[in-house]
């Protein structure tokens, strides 16, 4: 896949002085005659949401900046960064597993530098035990440091002291270089952290309080994107609905107003936003969407349960009837709307009529797709000390009961498309058959249809021809 490499102005003072060790970096590179076919190479593991994976990009975009060259295969890099995720504790063992397998890398090449970042270092404990047991880590750095990673790198190949971040706030910094695996589909961050203290989520604690980026920084960052070609664009945050980007041209600047400004922007593309919180999803954000052409139509508005009593108990601040109220107020707006929700099975103290009451949200939200998780418990948050946790068989057997209802309602919402002709944006090569194509149209799932890879990164009509449980298929117009 082709990259996108794009540099924005630096506006905080720290993130110059730590951006300044890119040159230092590249200098030592060059004089070591580290450039060109003899450059080193960096590798990047990303674990969890697509914040992280915009993480990762401007990780990347630093990596490039400073004259590594990126390798898909971690034994030959001499630059390891891994991105790590903590809203689960299996991508924490998983991220955990993965570092220790670096050591033989580390062992084979003492050079080698190896750097953890993301949520799972934020918390002290865990950083502590890198600290303490994986002695070949150089240096962690939490969510709020990404762009301390040209220093970092600076002193440990000066030899210095291994370096633990744990910042005492959470800023916004601008101007790191990205750099982006598609030149056709692109993350676009708006704001960070939340505010919102679920009884079940780790986020506002690895992630921070809510702050939202400036809204001439997101139209000068969505314009660099549209002019080298971006047809595909996401909006991200933890909370994308709560973005707040203060005045501009004398107007507040809400997440509504934010998709108008972009969609004036020239250019053929579609525009995405991800996650909502039910209680932020407002009247003016449905009418956005509703409004204008370039914004898809899909909603993914997590609902977590169907049950008050467990609502209230995991902090939701919103009632199985408000819920379904916001969606019915969706769908009258946009009537063809793909919805998507998160779902939590086996909350503590769940019984089988909260259960039950999940599974009725399901049948009248009647949700295109559904993300459904088994509980897990975050140390630190008050989920984790309730009592009656959910024993694991009864979680696993409830989760097999909702997935086989949500197979059932998918295939049902999909036949709508069959015989209808979609605007699909060619994504990539199917991974199952080389003869196809895999794109997505204003619906969340893949289209699936036989054309020449020429026609990757543009918008092509199909017709859909058949409906899978998580794919259509369809052929070209």
């Amino acid at each position: 896949m082709s990259e996108q490499y794009i540099e924005s102005a630096v506006t905080d003072p720290e993130t110059a002085e730590h951006l300044a060790h890119i040159g230092s970096v590249r200098s030592r590179l060059e004089k070591e005659g580290r450039v060109g076919e003899l450059a080193p190479k960096y590798y990047i593991q990303t674990f969890g949401c697509q914040q992280n994976e915009a993480d990762s990009e401007r990780l990347a975009g630093l990596c490039a900046a400073m004259g590594y060259v990126k390798t898909a295969d971690p034994e030959e890099a001499e630059l390891i960064l891994v991105n790590t995720c903590a809203v689960r504790e299996h991508a924490e063992k998983r991220a955990l597993s993965i570092i220790g397998s670096y050591k033989h890398i580390k062992d084979k090449n003492p050079a080698v530098v190896i750097g953890v970042g993301g949520c799972m270092v934020t918390q002290k404990a865990r950083a502590d035990k890198l600290r303490g047991s994986y002695p070949y880590v150089s240096f962690t750095f939490d969510t709020g440091a990404v762009d301390r990673v040209p220093a970092l790198l600076d002193n440990a190949l000066q030899g210095g002291k291994r370096t633990f971040v744990l910042s005492d706030e959470w800023k916004i910094a601008e101007g790191i270089p990205i750099r982006r695996e598609s030149k056709h589909m692109a993350w676009l961050s708006i704001m960070y952290g939340c505010n919102n203290f679920c009884s079940y989520c780790i986020v506002p604690y690895v992630r921070g309080r809510e702050r939202s980026r400036s809204a001439e920084a997101i139209l000068e960052e969505a314009r660099a994107l549209i002019d080298d070609g971006a047809k595909d664009i996401t909006l991200l945050g933890q909370n994308v609905n709560s973005y707040d980007g203060g005045p501009y041209d004398d107007r507040r600047v809400d997440i509504a107003e934010l998709m108008h400004r972009i969609c004036a922007l020239d250019g053929d593309f579609r525009l995405r936003f991800m996650t909502s919180h039910p209680k932020d999803a407002s009247d003016r954000l449905i009418e956005a969407m509703a409004a204008e052409e370039k914004v898809v139509k899909h909603f993914h508005l997590p609902v977590q349960s169907g049950s008050d009593r467990i609502l209230k108990a995991m902090n939701r601040k919103y009632t199985a009837e408000a819920y379904l109220e916001k969606i019915a107020k969706i769908r009258a707006a946009v009537p063809d709307v793909s919805l998507t929700s998160d779902i939590i099975v086996g909350f503590p103290g769940e019984t089988e009529e909260d259960f039950e009451a999940t599974l009725a949200i399901m049948k009248a939200a009647r949700y295109d797709m559904v993300f459904s998780f088994i509980y897990s418990p975050r140390a630190g948050t008050p989920a984790a000390a309730m009592e009656n946790q959910i024993p694991r068989e009864v979680s696993s057997e409830r989760m097999e009961r909702l997935l086989a209802l949500g197979a059932k309602i998918a295939d049902e919402r999909n036949e709508r498309f069959v015989g209808r002709r979609i605007r699909v944006l060619a994504e990539d090569v199917s991974k199952t058959d080389a003869s196809m194509l895999t794109g997505r149209g204003d619906p969340v799932r893949p289209v699936h249809f036989a054309a020449d890879p020429s026609l990757i990164g543009q918008f092509a009509d199909v017709e859909i021809t058949a409906a899978r449980t998580y794919c259509l298929e369809g052929k070209l117009v």
